[in-house]
């Protein structure tokens, strides 16, 4: 949003001009003057794209003219019982984000910090069953009271980034786990996403969801799906696939942001493709005849560059890390790998800017004599908004309030902001406007919760977590996920998440017209899974106490174990007849 996702962000890029008081005829024409026809930004061009336009809707609305509806979220004893269930549990809920961002697991092997979770749900009398969609990592955790009600889903995320170690409450850089090599020092993993905030708020608000219901009687069956490798946007994209996230009514997003916005924007559809390149090793000091793998995918970096000015639209973004190139100079790399994200406003987008990019590797195979192989690793969707969803969210964030931030943590917030050469402004303390999206959608993020969204409508919201200015995916957001900051956005996420699932359970009407809606959007679009025929997710093999512990055996039915083998077979690069002796 994540890594990828971050929908308070999307939320505040996207209305800035209508903030501005930019009309959607003055947007358009900016655009035109930047050389951009309104032919080639209209969203009814592209199918997904119009789905996620207000357009398709029938819920077209000036900027300045929009006013939030009010009165939506209305008081009950059911959402008391679950909001006063949460305040109860601060303790046990903070306490299990604690304990998540210690491990600071990465995706596909966040052992520790799913079975936490989990644990944290059964506590809470859920039924919990690991392996969802054969991934291990993966559970799915359900509670359910009566019969007939609705099934209300929501989203849980607990991967790290590598890279990102950042001891807790530290306002300046200091990495909680350094790694030395005298050749490549780096840092350990971290939680610069927030995603041990972000899955525990989720269940602390399916766990209070579920006592209101108890507590009430309401029918419900509430659904909560840890999901793996959100920041390669892995787990939830191949579930969806799987066909895990059918027979929802609703879904309940939410992921910890620099705001607390909630909005009906959509997002950048992506595709993420490692290019593998191989070569012939020797000697660096005899390299004629060798050939470079790294040199191949160096060219294809630099060939990829030059897409931006005449290949890429204003929605789309292309970027790239070398994750392997080679061990030491005296021996040529052999192999070489480089990975993209390639993202646009859809699939379609998508799928045209991709095979630029493989056009880019093939040349750079030929000029360097080598070969080259690409694999597609995750795949996504644009998201597909709710706007009845969102005006239910940001009534209840009204209602509720922005999370009650200490000094202490505003205190980290501004040395973080001084680390880092921003304004000291330390944390968002309101709730940010909800205004309509840009007409124009010019870009940003992608998230997995993308493909969940054209199966049930779903709603998204972000909850200040990092100081204002800054970014996610930094060292900065770890200090802050671990300390006071995020208890304080935890206990809010939660209580906006609750309510808002609590309303659509004492007023199904609501329900019914978020459905409406979601219908009237996705009409003309038929989803399919962006993932290619016969893709197989990437797993690694869990240890044998994780795989007893959750009563999985492996490998899981879906993948290929163990998996092929890549091994260069190139020969060595000819350069022609010998010369003659000199005399």
């Amino acid at each position: 949003m994540c890594d990828l996702h971050d929908p308070s962000d999307h939320h505040h890029e996207a209305h800035a001009a209508a903030a501005d008081g930019l009309s959607r005829r003055r947007i358009m024409q900016l655009l035109g003057a930047a050389g951009i026809t309104t032919a080639a930004v209209a969203a009814s061009a592209d199918p997904a794209m119009a789905a996620a336009s207000d357009d398709a809707a029938g819920l077209l609305a000036e900027g300045a003219a929009y006013a939030p509806p009010k009165g939506l979220a209305r008081d009950s004893a059911a959402k008391r019982t679950a909001l006063d269930w949460i305040g109860r549990n601060s303790g046990r809920i903070n306490g299990l984000n604690d304990e998540i961002w210690e491990h600071a697991e990465l995706s596909l092997r966040e052992w520790n910090s799913s079975l936490a979770q989990a644990d944290f749900l059964r506590r809470a009398g859920f039924e919990v069953e690991f392996g969802t969609a054969g991934f291990p990592t993966a559970f799915t955790a359900t509670f359910t009271r009566g019969k007939g009600g609705p099934t209300l889903g929501f989203s849980g995320e607990y991967d790290a980034l590598p890279g990102l170690s950042q001891n807790k409450g530290v306002g300046e850089h200091d990495p909680k786990e350094y790694v030395h090599d005298p050749f490549a020092p780096g840092y350990g993993p971290g939680h610069g996403c927030g995603h041990c905030a972000l899955g525990t708020a989720a269940a602390a608000a399916a766990a209070a969801v579920a006592e209101a219901a108890r507590r009430h009687k309401l029918d419900v069956t509430v659904k909560f799906f840890g999901s793996t490798a959100e920041e390669q946007l892995i787990g939830k994209t191949y579930a969806v696939s799987q066909g895990v996230y059918d027979g929802l009514d609703a879904f309940l997003d939410w992921h910890p942001s620099t705001g607390n916005a909630t909005g009906w924007g959509t997002s950048n559809a992506m595709t993420a493709v490692t290019f593998t390149f191989l070569g012939v090793a020797g000697h660096g000091g005899t390299p004629l005849g060798n050939k470079s793998a790294l040199d191949a995918a160096v060219m294809m970096a630099t060939m990829s560059e030059f897409l931006r000015e005449e290949s890429m639209g204003p929605s789309a973004r292309l970027h790239w890390v070398i994750n392997n190139g080679g061990d030491i100079p005296n021996v040529t790399p052999e192999i070489a790998e480089i990975s993209y994200y390639v993202r646009e406003g859809s699939v379609e987008r998508v799928t045209s800017l991709l095979d630029k990019v493989i056009a880019v590797s093939e040349a750079a195979a030929t000029a360097s004599r080598t070969t080259v192989q690409h694999k597609i690793t995750s795949a996504c969707w644009n998201q597909l908004p709710s706007k009845a969803f969102a005006e239910l969210m940001y009534d209840n964030m009204v209602a509720i309030g922005p999370p009650k931030f200490s000094d202490d943590a505003q205190k980290l917030a501004k040395g973080l902001q001084k680390s880092l050469g921003l304004p000291e402004l330390g944390l968002h303390a309101e709730i940010a406007e909800l205004t309509p999206p840009n007409p124009v959608f010019l870009g940003g993020g992608s998230t997995d919760v993308a493909d969940i969204s054209w199966q049930v409508p779903t709603v998204s919201m972000g909850a200040a977590l990092a100081p204002v200015g800054g970014k996610m995916h930094t060292w900065s957001t770890a200090s802050c996920a671990g300390s006071a900051p995020a208890h304080a956005s935890i206990q809010a996420a939660a209580r906006y998440l609750a309510a808002t699932a609590v309303d659509l359970l004492v007023r199904p009407e609501l329900l019914r017209g978020i459905k409406e809606e979601f219908e009237t959007r996705r009409a003309k679009v038929e989803w399919k899974t962006a993932l290619p025929e016969g893709y197989e997710p990437p797993m690694y093999e869990p240890p044998a106490w994780f795989l007893k512990k959750t009563g999985q055996s492996w490998p899981p039915e879906n993948i290929t174990w163990p998996p092929r083998r890549i091994v260069s077979k190139e020969k060595f690069s000819s350069l022609g007849p010998a010369l003659p002796a000199q005399t």
